[in-house]
């Protein structure tokens, strides 16, 4: 004898649209007025699925937050699951001219070392705001004051990024090529980002970034990684990238046209069939996140760079087991054309 829609057999009979929450089994009834099953019955058998009354609640997981502040909505690319987008086409090509180019594996570009990684400094609301003088790119910066205080740390290196969170406002301000003046700083370019919102730059502008993206949102933070999940993209750099850009990247830093290069805010994921699970502790839940949430194209640079915020909590024997994971145990996710304008 067939069962009914959603009926399962319960000890040789048969019950309809059973609903196994654990409030309905703790209180003995069950969905559209069908009685319990007797005490210590076991159900044999689904033969369907079971209806139900109404849709259950989903809940989104909280996105990242820093300083009190969300870092973009939860349907902003950075925050997007793309472990199930689909494979660019020109995915293998791709990764094969990625390969030819430098490095093959995957680098951490940050670690215990306070010389490594990009640092960012969360202020109140109340931050007095100083000047700001641009020297290469202001025609594509925002004009100052920003309320970046003089004390705020610069990156090591020549890139010298200063990102910083206002609380209250929850805007996030970004230099490149910064250093301090007198009274404020002095700066290549510079961007504000408003947290809560997520809008992009305008098409064709740059940023901090080469990209036209904020630094701050792709960064690998100790305490995100200490909670046992990254729930956003990662940044990543290439050392040669294609005269494009796909949204949310809003500009390009090349000339060279070749379709198999990585555009601007191409998204890449490490692929569901590599095996992680002999990863341990940091480099374990940075992997799942790149499965999960993948990297984004920011700037050119060494091959397979990514980065993390600066901390001298990071443990470099976990971090250096992610120097194992070769660049062809990623895929190039179709998220939009590449553009130019």
């Amino acid at each position: 004898m067939a069962s009914p829609r959603g009926a399962a057999t319960v000890n040789g009979f048969m019950l309809a649209g059973i609903i196994m929450t654990a409030g309905l089994w703790a209180s003995g009834a069950f969905a559209s007025g069908v009685p319990a099953a007797a005490p210590g019955a076991t159900i044999t058998s689904i033969d369907l699925p079971a209806e139900v009354g109404q849709p259950a609640d989903r809940l989104t997981p909280p996105g990242p937050t820093i300083g009190g502040c969300p870092v973009f909505p939860a349907n902003n690319a950075w925050n997007q699951d793309i472990s199930t987008l689909p494979v660019l086409a020109r995915s293998t090509q791709m990764i094969s001219t990625i390969q030819s180019i430098g490095g093959d594996d995957l680098h951490p570009d940050f670690g215990a070392d306070p010389s490594y990684g990009i640092p960012y400094l969360v202020v109140p609301d109340d931050q007095a705001a100083v000047p700001i003088t641009y020297d290469a790119y202001g025609d594509e910066s925002d004009p100052g004051p920003f309320p970046i205080p003089l004390t705020a740390p610069v990156e090591s290196g020549s890139d010298a990024h200063v990102l910083v969170v206002q609380q209250g406002t929850c805007t996030l301000y970004e230099l490149y090529a910064a250093s301090r003046t007198t009274t404020g700083w002095r700066a290549d370019a510079g961007a504000k980002w408003d947290l809560a919102t997520g809008a992009l730059r305008p098409i064709g502008w740059t940023s901090a970034d080469a990209a036209g993206l904020p630094i701050l949102p792709g960064l690998v933070r100790y305490d995100e990684v200490a909670s046992g999940v990254i729930r956003h993209a990662i940044r990543v750099t290439f050392a040669r990238t294609q005269r494009g850009f796909v949204l949310p990247a809003t500009h390009f830093a090349s000339s060279d046209s070749n379709p198999n290069l990585p555009a601007m805010g191409q998204r890449l994921r490490l692929r569901a069939d590599f095996d992680i699970s002999a990863l341990t502790g940091a480099a374990r839940v940075i992997a799942v996140a790149m499965q999960q949430y993948g990297l984004i194209v920011a700037d050119n640079g060494s091959n397979w760079f990514f980065q993390g915020a600066t901390d001298p909590r990071w443990n470099d024997d976990e971090l250096n087991q992610l120097k194992r994971i070769p660049g062809t145990a990623f895929e190039v996710v179709d998220t939009g054309p590449a553009r130019t304008s």
